[in-house]
């Protein structure tokens, strides 16, 4: 096994800052776990036994971030470097923060006071030899999460520790040790799990998003009970029928949800997002039809109730205005039906409706409704319906670069020009301005300066 690892230049140089002043420096959390699992890491955190204090003499640029719980963050050579100083912890009275933190004096205790064993690993930045003192590396190799020490005493002291160890296991799909997992479940865990804040439960929530699999975080989410904490009104989809003779669907509308995540694109949280919200009204819109002697489930405008209840549920979590919109708009526009028989007219106005600026994530979401059918990757070329998706989305690229008027903004004239031509003030121009709209959407080249004016006039006295 290595004892000791190569360290970047980068990090040779923002030690040598340290040494000279006669501390170290550490590398410790999701880099190291990321070197190992020989991935490239994203961020680096330093841990040291510099105080906040010391730190910020030692560097042009700090920021003391968290600096109440030992963190700054320092500006070093166009990186953005976390330090945070040895410490150790004790009584977490709001089930996240410690109510008192002491300065540790060695490394060794520094990771103890962490949460698994495979983040509890630290690498000096001085010589590259590693620190390991719970086995972090083997549990790596295994792949398994294990909290540092007894699990009961690890979640108790942070709610927010569960919530991550499922949302390790889907992020790199790995399996928790039994008696860390079974401790979850414990009434005392439960309830500390509930009294972290909703914008931590979001920013987990989130991160599970890009993982390769979001199926697998989210179904342990719901087996454990966290999903009931935090987003009770999803579990009405679980057990909610869809399967009928037509054969559309094979799972329950909650499994049905959550393999459409699985089906969007892992660098679209959004969009992920929206499918696995994007179903979640059908329970409340199912109606049941007898044809044929055989029953037949029907969800009529499932999709503005989806919208209606996702924008509830987002909200709660603390989701931005612009990203409970977005969501939303995805969903409630997921349920399109083109044919090949549309005129470039019914294409303009699709994109009237939904928006331009959508359509990439709403056809995204479309492939990855239809991957939740089966939990299995779509095949473009398979099915009539995905042909058709195809041909659309090439119709929509031909009308993109044709420039069309698509807003009223695009239109050849605006509001002014209609003042000017002797139209008075008000609301009935944004009236005239949507009816020139339509007339364009229906044929482009109406929309000149001439040809509006006389379709405006004409409006306006009709």
């Amino acid at each position: 096994m290595l004892s000791r690892i190569k360290i970047p230049q980068i990090l040779k140089d923002f030690n040598l800052i340290f040494e000279k002043a006669g501390y170290e420096a550490y590398l410790v959390g999701g880099a190291v776990r990321d070197i190992f699992l020989k991935q490239k890491a994203s961020d680096w955190d330093i841990t040291t036994n510099a105080t906040p204090q010391e730190v910020m003499k030692l560097f042009k640029l700090v920021i003391p971030t968290g600096i109440e719980h030992g963190t700054v963050t320092v500006h070093f050579k166009k990186h953005e470097i976390e330090v945070t100083t040895f410490r150790t912890e004790s009584d977490y009275t709001d089930g996240r923060h410690p109510d008192k933190i002491e300065y540790a004096a060695t490394i060794d205790e520094d990771l103890s006071r962490r949460d698994f064993t495979m983040n509890a690993i630290a690498i000096n930045l001085k010589n590259g030899k590693i620190t390991d003192p719970f086995h972090g590396r083997k549990d790596i190799r295994k792949k398994i999460i294990r909290t540092v020490g007894n699990p009961h005493e690890r979640f108790m002291e942070d709610g927010l520790r569960p919530v991550r160890a499922l949302r390790f296991a889907s992020q790199l799909n790995f399996s928790i040790e039994k008696q860390t997992y079974l401790q979850i479940f414990e009434a005392d865990i439960q309830k500390k799990i509930c009294s972290i804040s909703v914008e931590r439960f979001r920013d987990e929530f989130l991160k599970m998003m890009k993982s390769e699999k979001p199926s697998i975080g989210i179904k342990l989410m719901e087996e454990t009970g966290i999903l009931k904490l935090f987003i009770p009104e999803i579990l009405e989809c679980r057990n909610c029928i869809q399967k009928d003779a037509r054969s559309f669907h094979i799972f329950d509308v909650m499994d049905h949800n959550i393999y459409s995540c699985d089906g969007a694109p892992k660098d679209k949280p959004l969009v992920r997002i929206a499918a696995f919200f994007h179903d979640c009204g059908k329970p409340q819109t199912k109606t049941v039809e007898a044809v044929n002697g055989q029953n037949v489930f029907h969800f009529y405008n499932h999709e503005k109730k989806s919208a209606e209840t996702a924008e509830k549920i987002l909200k709660e979590l603390k989701f931005s205005n612009a990203q409970c919109e977005y969501i939303c708009h995805l969903i409630e526009n997921h349920m399109f039906k083109y044919t090949p028989d549309w005129s470039d007219s019914a294409v303009r106005r699709f994109l009237v409706k939904t928006g331009l600026e959508y359509v990439d994530d709403l056809f995204d979401l479309r492939l990855a409704d239809m991957y939740g059918k089966y939990n299995e990757p779509v095949r473009l070329h398979d099915s009539a319906a995905c042909k058709e998706l195809i041909e659309f989305r090439e119709r929509i690229r031909k009308i993109e670069q044709q420039k069309n008027a698509l807003s009223v903004k695009d239109l050849a004239i605006n509001g002014k020009d209609l003042i000017q031509n002797g139209f008075e003030p008000g609301k009935k121009l944004g009236f005239i301005l949507h009816h020139l709209l339509d007339c364009v959407i229906e044929d482009p080249e109406m929309n000149t300066r001439e040809k509006l004016l006389k379709i405006a006039k004409s409006f306006s006295n009709s």
